[in-house]
């Protein structure tokens, strides 16, 4: 993705305008959707009485509604259930960049922010969001599962955001030192960074010859 003028699909807002190095903004769907498709974790931020709060939590997206869910008696969603405004955010780290002048160091990253109210996913909606949940994770797994208790599905709050109020922002490429720096006796370059996905860990006392499911074998996001 480089640093280029996109189509906007979110008009910038007073919150969402990027003003120091506007050319790494990205307004456009196909950005936007695609940085939140790379990641599990998201912030979401939010006041409590004049405080700021910042709770990390597992969101997935769906068309144009980003979701996440939690306790029923979790502080984060009784407080957003009450109509506060909300901030998510979503960030990925692409790797390190190593200029010839300490303050141009860099990090190449993906990331999104995007402003509006929460709101809570319906009862009669909540298990069908819980399985696309599952469903982007681990294709058919849900099937495979023991079904919620009802207790549980109580006990569980869905919320979601409209992705309406956004921005994407990227720094990819490499150095950008200038040019009295070029002849400087020190190494430049990238250091990539990758989140992938380690050797699958069978639980201790998983039945014999169950095998590795596809859907862990092959796992990727994106």
């Amino acid at each position: 993705m480089s640093e280029q003028a996109s189509p906007v699909d979110f008009p910038p807002t007073e919150k969402t305008r990027i003003k120091r190095k506007p050319n790494r903004a990205h307004y456009d769907r196909v950005a936007v959707h695609a940085i939140l498709d790379a990641g599990l974790m998201c912030h979401v931020g939010y006041v409590i009485d004049g405080q700021p709060y910042v709770t990390p939590t597992a969101y997935w997206r769906a068309g144009d509604h980003v979701y996440w869910h939690g306790s029923s008696a979790s502080r984060m969603l009784e407080t957003l259930d009450a109509g506060v405004p909300a901030c998510l955010t979503v960030a990925h780290l692409d790797g390190i960049v190593f200029a010839r002048s300490g303050f141009h160091h860099s990090l190449r990253y993906r990331s999104v922010m995007m402003f509006g109210t929460a709101h809570k996913v319906e009862d009669d909606r909540k298990a069908q969001v819980l399985e696309d949940f599952m469903e982007r994770i681990a294709p058919g797994r849900w099937a495979e599962l023991r079904p919620p208790t009802e207790q549980k599905m109580k006990g569980t709050a869905v919320f979601f955001m409209e992705i309406e109020e956004a921005v994407a922002k990227v720094r990819d490429g490499g150095c950008l030192d200038k040019e009295s720096d070029m002849q400087a006796p020190v190494w430049a370059g990238v250091l990539p960074f990758a989140t992938v996905a380690g050797p699958a860990e069978p639980d201790p006392q998983i039945l014999p010859g169950i095998p590795l499911p596809g859907y862990v074998k092959g796992f990727r996001l994106g």
